[in-house]
């Protein structure tokens, strides 16, 4: 007797670098600074707010495409800080986390044969959701200098043929920490004027831009709204990761649609954190003040290694910095990653995996999402560098 073969979907498919470089972490007892998440608690108050809810008896299935009172408040949220009112019964749905959101709504609007634009690097769930829809991937490659990453939004608009059915786009970006301004909308805007392109827009770190800068939300933008999907989650913006709760806004009939596979997919989410996030959105301070507590480790971080050899890209946005190794080491960024998190007990993520194409840059991604002391014992052993 024999187990029958199976024939992968995702034959290219193997373990993320996120979980190959955090299981050498915890090997060599580095410090982790690879994948994003954080080494500190949530809001006390948020867990009240869903101790509350459970104890309350919100422990059965909530309605399909979210509870209305968390709806609410997204759709709230959304108004005040991006001027757009969507409308809560038919233009919000909460999700399960953020990569669940992405990959149903490219596959409800990307069919057999689809070509799907991408800006590389790019966060490494987007190419398998493509190919699980039977999509093609377009990949366009942002240009990386003196002033750090950018779209080459010439090149983008040169991808663009018959068969485009959506455009993915991520600000701020995962992994390079840059962000769209608002020039950006405009070009993005132009490109896809009279044509029936979609916009998959990933904000996950919506509220994590610095320097007195404004997230700029597809939501701003009435042309691009009309066309997005706009992706957020609770996970980043509250420090509770692993709760994975997110959210989609888009026009009605495109939220029509990324609900009839929702349902199937994953039918609703979890009732007592639904109702403890809505009770916690009632204080807009958390997520207003999630800028400056992030700036302030960036800067942190960004000081320790200017003392390194290390040269330091711009973090316009999220809480990942990425530096250029050159002055050190020449080798692939997967090993000089490998190197760091063996020899200096500090791990970090290579860059060249998040390419359709693996690309050397010489360039490698540390997460500054931790506690002080962390990233000081980080740090210390930067310092060799």
């Amino acid at each position: 007797m024999s187990t029958p073969v199976l024939q992968s979907r995702l034959p290219a498919v193997g373990a993320t670098v996120f979980s190959t470089m955090s299981a050498l972490a915890a090997q060599h007892g580095a410090v982790n600074l690879g994948q994003g998440f954080p080494d500190f608690g949530c809001d006390p108050r948020l867990l009240d707010h869903v101790n509350d809810a459970m104890r309350a008896g919100h422990n059965q299935y909530p309605p399909m495409p979210g509870v209305p009172a968390l709806r609410a408040a997204i759709a709230a949220k959304i108004e005040a800080l991006y001027g757009r009112a969507y409308d809560a019964n038919t233009e919000i749905t909460v999700t399960a986390g953020a990569t669940q959101a992405l990959t149903t709504a490219i596959l409800c609007c990307v069919h057999p044969g689809d070509e799907v634009i991408v800006i590389e690097p790019a966060y490494d769930s987007y190419l398998p959701a493509i190919a699980l829809a039977g999509g093609v991937a377009v990949p366009v490659s942002m240009e990386v200098g003196e002033h750090g990453y950018s779209v080459p939004w010439d090149t983008l608009a040169a991808a663009v043929s018959a068969r485009t059915r959506l455009i993915v786009v991520n600000s701020p970006h995962n992994p390079t920490g840059a962000i769209l301004r608002r020039a950006d909308l405009e070009r993005l805007a132009d490109i896809v004027a009279g044509t029936d392109i979609l916009i998959l827009s990933d904000e996950v770190y919506e509220h994590m831009v610095y320097d007195g800068q404004r997230h700029a939300s597809m939501a701003t933008h009435p042309v691009l709204a009309e066309r997005a999907f706009v992706v957020s989650s609770f996970g980043k913006t509250y420090h509770v990761t692993g709760w994975k709760v997110g959210y989609v806004a888009a026009p009605a009939p495109l939220s029509a649609e990324f609900r009839k596979l929702h349902q199937y997919n994953v039918f609703t989410v979890n009732t007592p954190m639904q109702h403890g996030l809505a009770a916690y959105m009632a204080d807009p301070a958390p997520y207003r003040e999630l800028p400056a507590f992030y700036q302030r480790k960036r800067d942190l971080f960004r000081a320790g290694l200017a003392n390194t050899r290390l040269r330091l890209l711009p973090a316009d946005g999220t809480y990942f910095q990425c530096v250029h190794y050159g002055e050190i080491s020449d080798l692939p960024e997967t090993d000089f990653a490998q190197w760091l998190t063996t020899e200096l007990k500090v791990a970090a993520i290579p860059v060249s995996p998040f390419y359709s194409q693996p690309k050397e840059s010489g360039i490698v991604r540390f997460c500054f999402a931790k506690q002080d002391e962390t990233l000081q014992l980080a740090l210390e052993r930067l310092a060799h560098l």
